[in-house]
């Protein structure tokens, strides 16, 4: 039996096998969970401003209030439920001083983020309201014009040391999984052949 298939096959479990020890390695080691660990510390220097961690007690709100300081740009905003359980649920509610609306969100996962397009310099109040029935400890993220974040520009920040590697990790896990594919049906293909070599003897 030829032996291509095989080779081709194993080359590309290797290529899974290291996209994800490059992908373990790139992720803290304490982000075991979604509740393990704080987006703001795991991307930092990515947020203009993060709010001190509030605990909302079942049916209780939350208040929090964010001042834009440009106009037409987008507002990255996020809350991260800290010590998340299935059936949390979160009601946030945005607005301005002035009483307009910038829309109501319900959250029922660790982590929530919305881009809101701000058109001119204005303070944004959020109001959380704990729908679950226990208690949950939150924080609040803001970054303006996120696209343009030095944390995304600059090569060495903290951020794009995780991204970069997760990119080349994921990667390698397609081109290996492809690689796999195909070493699998050449092997498939070969065992006909001699199947059919066989029967011609």
């Amino acid at each position: 039996m030829k032996k291509r298939g095989p080779i081709i096959s194993i080359s590309g479990i290797i290529l899974v096998m290291i996209s994800l020890s490059i992908a373990v390695s790139a992720v803290p080691t304490n982000a075991t969970s979604p509740g393990d660990f704080s987006v703001s510390s795991l991307f930092e220097g990515m947020f203009d401003e993060i709010s001190n961690e509030a605990e909302i007690m079942p049916g209780d709100s939350a208040y929090f209030s964010y001042t834009t300081y440009s106009s037409n740009i987008p507002l990255l905003w996020g809350v991260q439920i800290l010590n998340y359980q299935a059936g949390d649920e979160l009601s946030i509610t945005i607005s301005n001083i002035f009483g307009d609306s910038y829309g109501t969100f319900v959250q029922d996962e660790p982590i929530l983020f919305e881009v809101l397009q701000i058109s001119q310099s204005d303070t944004l109040n959020l109001e959380i309201q704990n729908l679950g029935t226990r208690s949950v400890t939150i924080v609040a993220m803001f970054s303006e014009d996120p696209e343009n974040s030095e944390s995304l520009t600059n090569p060495n920040s903290p951020v794009m040391s995780m991204v970069l590697p997760l990119m080349i990790s994921g990667f390698l896990l397609i081109l290996g999984i492809i690689v796999s594919i195909i070493g699998a049906v050449i092997i498939l293909v070969d065992l006909k052949n001699n199947q059919d070599n066989k029967r011609n003897y």
